[in-house]
Protein backbone atom coordinates (compact mmCIF):
# COMPACT_ATOMS: atom_id res chain seq x y z
CA UNK A 1 0.00 0.00 0.00
CA UNK A 2 2.85 2.36 0.85
CA UNK A 3 4.43 1.74 -2.56
CA UNK A 4 1.15 2.56 -4.30
CA UNK A 5 0.79 5.83 -2.41
CA UNK A 6 4.38 6.81 -3.23
CA UNK A 7 3.87 5.92 -6.89
CA UNK A 8 0.70 8.03 -7.09
CA UNK A 9 2.50 10.91 -5.39
CA UNK A 10 5.37 10.79 -7.88
CA UNK A 11 2.91 10.66 -10.80
CA UNK A 12 1.06 13.68 -9.44
CA UNK A 13 4.30 15.66 -9.14
CA UNK A 14 5.45 14.58 -12.60
CA UNK A 15 2.16 15.61 -14.22
CA UNK A 16 1.92 18.89 -12.34
CA UNK A 17 2.54 22.03 -14.35
CA UNK A 18 3.68 25.43 -13.30
CA UNK A 19 1.00 28.08 -13.41
CA UNK A 20 1.48 30.60 -16.15
CA UNK A 21 1.81 34.20 -15.08
CA UNK A 22 -1.35 36.18 -15.74
CA UNK A 23 -0.84 39.40 -17.62
CA UNK A 24 -2.42 42.35 -15.83
CA UNK A 25 -5.48 43.84 -17.50
CA UNK A 26 -4.89 46.95 -19.53
CA UNK A 27 -5.54 50.05 -17.48
CA UNK A 28 -7.52 52.76 -19.19
CA UNK A 29 -6.48 56.12 -17.68
CA UNK A 30 -9.38 57.85 -19.45
CA UNK A 31 -12.41 55.53 -19.17
CA UNK A 32 -15.57 56.39 -21.05
CA UNK A 33 -19.01 54.99 -21.76
CA UNK A 34 -22.34 56.17 -23.03
CA UNK A 35 -25.84 54.68 -22.89
CA UNK A 36 -29.45 55.67 -23.31
CA UNK A 37 -32.91 54.13 -23.34
CA UNK A 38 -36.47 55.20 -24.00
CA UNK A 39 -39.74 53.59 -22.83
CA UNK A 40 -43.08 54.38 -24.47
CA UNK A 41 -45.79 52.06 -23.08
CA UNK A 42 -49.36 53.32 -23.47
CA UNK A 43 -50.80 50.16 -21.89
CA UNK A 44 -49.25 50.90 -18.50
CA UNK A 45 -48.85 54.65 -18.96
CA UNK A 46 -45.08 54.36 -18.54
CA UNK A 47 -43.19 57.02 -20.50
CA UNK A 48 -39.56 57.66 -19.53
CA UNK A 49 -36.07 58.03 -20.96
CA UNK A 50 -32.50 58.28 -19.74
CA UNK A 51 -29.09 58.99 -21.22
CA UNK A 52 -25.71 59.07 -19.50
CA UNK A 53 -22.05 59.33 -20.45
CA UNK A 54 -18.74 59.09 -18.63
CA UNK A 55 -15.66 60.92 -19.85
CA UNK A 56 -12.67 60.51 -17.56
CA UNK A 57 -14.02 61.16 -14.07
CA UNK A 58 -17.03 63.26 -15.08
CA UNK A 59 -20.48 61.70 -15.47
CA UNK A 60 -23.14 63.71 -17.27
CA UNK A 61 -26.67 62.57 -17.89
CA UNK A 62 -30.35 63.29 -17.86
CA UNK A 63 -33.60 61.46 -17.42
CA UNK A 64 -37.21 62.38 -17.90
CA UNK A 65 -40.59 60.92 -17.09
CA UNK A 66 -44.23 61.77 -17.53
CA UNK A 67 -45.91 62.27 -14.18
CA UNK A 68 -49.52 61.24 -13.45
CA UNK A 69 -50.76 64.82 -13.92
CA UNK A 70 -49.35 64.82 -17.48
CA UNK A 71 -46.37 67.10 -16.79
CA UNK A 72 -42.90 66.05 -17.84
CA UNK A 73 -40.14 66.08 -15.21
CA UNK A 74 -36.61 66.44 -16.58
CA UNK A 75 -33.51 65.96 -14.44
CA UNK A 76 -30.07 66.96 -15.75
CA UNK A 77 -27.19 65.80 -13.56
CA UNK A 78 -23.41 65.91 -13.35
CA UNK A 79 -21.10 64.03 -11.01
CA UNK A 80 -17.36 64.46 -10.57
CA UNK A 81 -14.79 63.98 -7.78
CA UNK A 82 -14.52 67.73 -7.09
CA UNK A 83 -18.17 68.85 -6.90
CA UNK A 84 -19.92 65.55 -6.20
CA UNK A 85 -23.41 64.90 -7.55
CA UNK A 86 -25.42 67.90 -8.74
CA UNK A 87 -28.87 67.73 -10.29
CA UNK A 88 -31.10 70.35 -11.87
CA UNK A 89 -34.80 69.46 -11.95
CA UNK A 90 -37.36 71.26 -14.07
CA UNK A 91 -40.86 70.56 -15.33
CA UNK A 92 -42.52 71.14 -18.65
CA UNK A 93 -46.14 72.24 -18.86
CA UNK A 94 -48.75 69.64 -18.22
CA UNK A 95 -50.36 68.02 -21.19
CA UNK A 96 -53.27 65.67 -21.00
CA UNK A 97 -52.97 63.30 -18.04
CA UNK A 98 -51.58 59.92 -18.97
CA UNK A 99 -54.13 57.21 -18.45
CA UNK A 100 -53.29 53.57 -18.70
CA UNK A 101 -55.53 51.78 -21.14
CA UNK A 102 -57.72 49.17 -19.53
CA UNK A 103 -58.43 45.83 -21.05
CA UNK A 104 -61.59 43.82 -20.61
CA UNK A 105 -61.36 41.27 -17.80
CA UNK A 106 -60.92 37.68 -18.84
CA UNK A 107 -63.62 35.46 -17.42
CA UNK A 108 -62.74 31.83 -16.93
CA UNK A 109 -65.27 29.06 -16.44
CA UNK A 110 -65.29 27.62 -12.95
CA UNK A 111 -64.27 24.02 -12.72
CA UNK A 112 -65.48 21.78 -9.92
CA UNK A 113 -62.63 20.29 -7.89
CA UNK A 114 -62.03 16.58 -8.36
CA UNK A 115 -62.62 14.34 -5.37
CA UNK A 116 -59.60 12.14 -4.94
CA UNK A 117 -59.51 9.28 -2.46
CA UNK A 118 -56.04 7.98 -1.88
CA UNK A 119 -55.12 4.75 -0.17
CA UNK A 120 -53.51 5.13 3.25
CA UNK A 121 -49.75 5.01 3.30
CA UNK A 122 -48.27 1.75 4.54
CA UNK A 123 -44.93 2.09 6.25
CA UNK A 124 -42.82 -1.02 6.52
CA UNK A 125 -39.56 -0.94 8.33
CA UNK A 126 -37.00 -3.66 8.32
CA UNK A 127 -35.01 -3.62 11.53
CA UNK A 128 -31.65 -5.31 11.45
CA UNK A 129 -30.41 -7.20 14.44
CA UNK A 130 -27.60 -5.38 16.24
CA UNK A 131 -25.78 -8.69 16.76
CA UNK A 132 -24.03 -10.47 13.96
CA UNK A 133 -24.53 -14.22 13.86
CA UNK A 134 -21.77 -16.42 12.67
CA UNK A 135 -22.00 -20.14 12.12
CA UNK A 136 -18.81 -22.08 12.72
Amino acid sequence: MFKLICLLGFLAVANGQLLKAVAPADFDPNPSYSFSYDVQDPVTGDFKSQSESLNGEVIQGSYSLIEPDGSRRIVDYTADPVNGFNAAVHKEAAGAPVLATRTAPVLAARVAPLAVARAPAVIRRAIASPYARYSF
